[in-house]
């Protein structure tokens, strides 16, 4: 075993993750994996009897903030994993949890890796966004046996927090947008946290309209409007490529068949919501993104991330939120 690499796992982790093992298999090196905000997170290469390998991913909670949080969390994680097995939406595998923390260092979850990489560049954005819409319709239409738990938005019309400098009408009548009820609407399984960064594809070299996912990680499930996922990929997809592509969304996941809001003043709450949840996000300098030059070559369940200068800067101005008006905040509501 690589003890430098694996170093960066506890031992009672590393045991952990042993017991857990196929007869005759062993952990061979670790790599730690870049771009998570909640959790560490670690490719574990595993040695199979056959001579051969095969790697898993292992999630640990060690910031105390998270670890407060990580039970639910992680059982959340846990469960969509398990109903998602067969669907033919491309998760990880459950393989282990240990959310309380009983038998590691930390809160942890063990599950397979996935091939393939995230992709936030512009080239081929429109092949991407095609199948972003499509695999989120796909993950909408499950109906699973236990539903997951009621969608919670945490944002408030009074915890919202304006940037400096920004256009203080545009942010009052945002503001004033989710001082609203929410609209009434019918339930579907989400994701919660659906976007670029949490999607792994694969895309030729040589043929970038050839992509197709590989993979849908982070899973953070809620029962809830269809318009809170897309609102957020939405969001996303605005700050990534553009507000054209954040207004496209919406209408090609409705080209795949997917069922939003009745009414555009009904889409709009969502749409803002998700916008104005990264107020908050800003002010404590959670929420960052890369430079428009970059590409990151991976995310959490997938090998590491680039380092190479593209950590990306603090969003902090007004930029989008549709219907002519501007707002670029961006996050789960």
């Amino acid at each position: 075993m690589n003890h430098d690499q694996a170093a960066t796992v506890r031992p009672l982790t590393l045991a952990w993750v042993s017991r857990h093992l196929e007869p005759g298999e062993r952990i061979v090196r670790a790599v730690a994996l870049h771009g998570g905000i909640t959790a560490e997170m670690r490719r574990l290469t595993i040695g199979t009897r056959d001579g051969g390998t095969r790697d898993l991913v292992l999630r640990t909670y060690v910031d105390p903030f998270y670890v407060e949080h990580a039970e639910g969390a992680l059982n959340a994680e846990a469960d969509a994993l398990t109903l998602l097995t067969g669907t033919g939406v491309p998760a990880p595998a459950l393989v282990a949890v240990d959310p309380t923390a009983a038998q590691c260092e930390s809160p942890s979850l063990l599950m397979t890796h996935l091939a393939g990489r995230t992709v936030l560049d512009d080239q081929g954005v429109e092949t991407r966004v095609r199948l972003l819409a499509r695999q989120l319709v796909a993950i909408h239409a499950l109906r699973p046996v236990e539903r997951p738990r009621k969608y919670v938005t945490l944002t408030t019309a009074d915890t919202v927090v304006v940037p400096e400098r920004a256009d203080a009408a545009v942010w009052a009548a945002a503001i004033d947008v989710i001082r609203k009820p929410p609209p009434p609407c019918e339930g579907r399984f989400l994701h919660r946290d659906f976007q670029p960064g949490n999607v792994l594809f694969d895309v030729p070299p040589s043929n970038p309209e050839a992509a197709r996912i590989t993979g849908v990680v982070d899973w953070a499930p809620s029962w809830g409007p269809a318009d809170l996922d897309v609102a957020h990929c939405s969001v996303n997809l605005a700050l990534l490529h553009g507000p054209a592509w954040g207004m496209r969304f919406a209408e090609v996941y409705e080209e795949a068949g997917g069922v939003l809001a009745a009414t555009a003043g009904e889409r709009l709450y969502w749409r803002v919501r998700d916008a104005m949840a990264a107020s908050e996000e800003v002010r404590t300098g959670v929420l960052r993104c890369r430079p428009r030059t970059a590409s990151h070559p991976a995310c959490s369940d997938s090998r590491s991330r680039d380092e190479s200068g593209t950590s990306g800067e603090l969003v902090s101005k007004c930029g989008w939120w549709g219907g002519g008006s501007r707002m670029s905040l961006f996050s789960r509501a």
